[in-house]
């Protein structure tokens, strides 16, 4: 199949596509007109890639997922743990992202807007906070 056809088939755009094959992660097979064409496999490939790549898993991860799919004599146990561990990376983004939230409220709830000067945000962003880097 080729390329624009894969990317209509698995919703990927054919630049995407081209990236993954550039990478290694699925490769289309160049026939005698020059054109890149996929088979069944590799668009397998892609959609799997596609459906990690929403679950957030980085291109690595991606990589590794699809190695482990396609070895028959895989550990299940390494599965799970790059799983838990890309669990881990969420839970720890969400909290920071909680944080931020509270922060970032506090600020807005403490200016008093109009056409003062003085805004509280500013103040705020201006100071060192703790935790910060």
């Amino acid at each position: 199949m080729k390329i624009g056809e894969v990317a209509k088939l698995t919703g990927l755009s054919v630049k995407r596509i081209r990236y993954y094959h550039d990478i290694g992660l699925v490769l289309g097979l160049r026939g005698d007109n020059g054109y890149r064409e996929y088979s069944q496999s590799s668009i397998e490939a892609l959609m799997f890639i596609q459906h990690c790549r929403t679950l957030g898993f980085a291109l690595e991860e991606c990589k590794t997922l699809l190695e482990l799919q396609n070895n028959s004599d895989r550990n299940a146990a390494d599965v799970k743990a790059l799983a838990m561990h890309h669990l881990q990376d969420i839970e720890t983004r969400i909290t920071q992202l909680s944080n931020l939230r509270e922060q970032l409220t506090q600020l807005i709830h403490d200016c008093q807007g109009g056409e003062q000067p003085n805004c509280a945000i500013l103040t705020g962003l201006s100071q060192k906070q703790h935790g910060a880097s």
